[in-house]
């Protein structure tokens, strides 16, 4: 047995443990990084990367499709798996090793291997002991399923769908959440017959249900099925597809099915407890600053319940960097995190919707603009909106994007939101023409009084 000693101990390599590792080590902390797969985590290898090249993929078919409308011949002769999956995982390679090379530009020490914890202060990997005078768990999710439902063959979680070597005829998607509407987007433009299945009454049901009901009207328009307020009962396979049955009696035939309810968080046998860390439901809690409330030891990322989104750990990670060297930076406003599904058309957000702005502040006002008056956007030829909520007389507290590109948008709705800004904040800023950010320009104007291209 051999001991290694540093300022902070990471395990787990994925979004909020590089970060918080090369941030530790910036401001001059020794970091030793333990992670038992590849650096990077389930974001660049299994999930926000990969899939986004899909996605891309998926767009350029669509364009090959639709280029009559802008007037250019084009001739669409269908996908070829392998050129996809070559290009996606050509992106993914080379974004391992640049985070390769960035580990050792900041000196941190990488350790493969599986740790567990020993007590507060050391992880054992392989038989030797790391020990950090702070310790942050960064230890990331899993890909669910339902009780009874087993994952195998046919019926596969997002990592497996990510590697298909053929495109389906018909996939059915068992959850509406982001991930199911963006293999659902992905599968349509490759041609597939899609149905989305989900127990909420609505897809996308954490965002406002406007931009739901927006997204479901798009995909009703690209023949994407769903069924909404359903439940899953069970669901069959065998060597030629899935047979997947509902409980109103509905049953759907398939190639395959994706489950995509959610994920769970990586923390069992890891010794979490066995040290003093609280724990509930698999999830560390923690305080405000993301402490355990064991002295020096930390949680970051898809552990922590909230939003599970990767520049969510990544900023939890340089948020305990800072914290642990004494820069004592502000704690991070979870409503202020901006969200964007990359379907087709993509949604985003950033703070609160209009329910829950109503139940926080009482009185609210709200204003929607339709992407018809955007030029860019028609040029584009996408259809959508935004949409504003802003406290009676106070700030925008919630701005809520859907059409295509529209996550390109997010950064300044995301300031906004973080700066409190009044509509009269926003309305002097000059929006470049033509450009989709004139449509929260213009958003803002109407909401101060001052409505340019739209009815007051």
């Amino acid at each position: 047995m051999t001991d290694t000693s540093a300022d902070l101990v990471i395990l787990g390599g994925g979004s909020g443990g590089y970060a918080c590792a090369f941030r530790a080590a910036e401001l001059g902390l020794s970091v030793v990084l333990i992670e038992k797969d590849k650096l990077g985590g389930t974001c660049l290898h299994r999930g926000c990367i990969p899939t986004k090249a899909l996605l891309h993929a998926g767009e350029v078919a669509d364009s090959a499709r639709e280029a009559d409308q802008f007037g250019v011949r084009t001739a669409f002769e269908g996908i070829d798996i392998d050129g996809v999956n070559k290009y996606k995982d050509g992106i993914v390679s080379g974004l391992y090793k640049g985070l390769h090379g960035l580990a050792k530009h900041h000196g941190v020490t990488l350790v493969e291997g599986a740790g567990t914890l020993v007590d507060a202060k050391t992880v054992e990997v392989n038989g030797t002991r790391y020990t950090g005078k702070n310790l942050v768990l960064a230890t990331g999710s899993y890909s669910k399923s339902l009780p009874g439902l087993e994952l195998g063959g046919r019926v596969m979680a997002s990592e497996q769908a990510l590697n298909l070597d053929y495109v389906p005829e018909k996939v059915v998607v068992l959850g509406g959440g982001v991930i199911g509407v963006e293999f659902a987007s992905v599968w349509r433009s490759f041609g597939a017959e899609v149905t989305v299945v989900e127990a909420l009454p609505n897809l996308v049901p954490n965002e406002d249900e406007f931009l739901s009901k927006r997204l479901e009207r798009a995909f009703r328009k690209r023949g994407i099925k769903f069924k909404t307020g359903v439940k899953f009962t069970g669901v069959e396979q065998n060597d030629n597809g899935v047979s997947v049955s509902l409980e109103n009696g509905e049953t759907y035939d398939a190639d395959l099915m994706l489950v995509a309810v959610g994920r769970g968080p990586n923390t069992a046998g890891l010794g979490f407890e066995e040290v003093g860390v609280t724990m509930e439901r698999g999830f560390v809690r923690t305080d405000e600053r993301l402490r355990t409330g064991v002295p020096g030891v930390y949680a970051v990322g898809d552990i922590v319940p909230g939003l599970q989104l990767a520049h969510r750990g990544f900023q939890q990670g340089v948020f305990i960097a800072e914290d642990i060297a004494g820069l004592n930076p502000q704690p991070i406003d979870e409503a202020g995190i901006p969200r964007v599904t990359y379907s087709h058309p993509e949604v985003a957000s950033v703070g609160l919707t209009e329910t829950a702005a109503k139940e926080q502040y009482g009185s609210v006002e709200t204003f929607t603009y339709d992407l018809a008056g955007n030029g860019k956007s028609q040029i584009l030829k996408t259809s959508g909106a935004v949409k504003l909520v802003r406290a009676t007389d106070g700030p925008v507290v919630g701005l809520h994007l859907v059409g295509d590109r529209v996550g390109e948008l997010i950064g300044e709705a995301q300031l906004i939101y973080n700066w409190e800004a009044l509509p009269d904040d926003v309305a002097p800023l000059v929006h470049a023409h033509p450009t989709q950010t004139e449509a929260l320009g213009e958003a803002h104007l109407a909401l101060a009084g001052k409505p340019l291209h739209v009815h007051g």
